[in-house]
């Protein structure tokens, strides 16, 4: 097993990366959001990886963080997502989003993702919310999902903001920002709402 694989960053593409260790380059697969995070081309570089094997080939995918790789791996335990699907999800959305949007069970956020649909995000929370439990989503920053769940004011204001079609995940961290003990619910909404016109 390759752990991550450090070296001379020596091509790049949108889709995969030539890494130059000692002479000899390996070809790694990335994320868009992996895309953004990389040096320029000559800098060293480390990037965390999973080997995929199949009967005609070898095939790496690398991340920036451990916590990227761990939930792609996660990703590809669910049935029906491959290594393709799983880095087209984790372009669109962080690994912090992908828990809490698991957690929330809220499909309009997992089916924005390139390729996942309906049912798929259907099947993604069914098969991944037993493995992303809500302290590790504290520690990716998606700690609006303890708070929320603690408190019944916050939670309506997060209800009507995805009645008027917001995601659970967006409204969540509007509330998150806004939240004070002494507000109305409608208060809530007013300044969440706020928020979500900055985004």
């Amino acid at each position: 097993m390759i752990s991550f694989i450090k070296g001379i960053l020596d091509y790049m593409t949108e889709e995969w990366i030539i890494v130059d260790v000692n002479g000899i380059g390996y070809k790694i697969y990335i994320s868009s959001s992996t895309v953004s995070k990389l040096p320029s081309v000559g800098k060293e570089v480390k990037i965390f990886t999973h080997l995929q094997v199949k009967e005609d080939e070898l095939a790496l995918y690398g991340f920036m963080s451990q916590d990227e790789l761990n939930m792609f791996e996660r990703l590809i335990s669910v049935s029906g997502i491959g290594p393709k699907g799983a880095l087209g999800t984790l372009s669109t959305l962080s690994p912090a989003d992908l828990c809490m949007a698991v957690i929330t069970e809220d499909i309009k956020t997992l089916s924005s993702a390139p390729g996942i649909g309906k049912k798929t995000a259907q099947r993604m929370i069914l098969e991944l919310k037993d493995k992303i439990n809500t302290l590790e989503a504290v520690g990716l920053g998606g700690e609006t999902v303890l708070e929320v769940q603690q408190n019944g004011t916050a939670e309506e204001a997060i209800f009507a903001l995805t009645a008027l079609g917001y995601s659970r995940v967006d409204a969540a961290k509007a509330v998150k920002e806004v939240f004070k003990e002494d507000m109305s619910v409608e208060e809530m909404i007013k300044a969440a709402l706020k928020k979500l016109a900055l985004i």
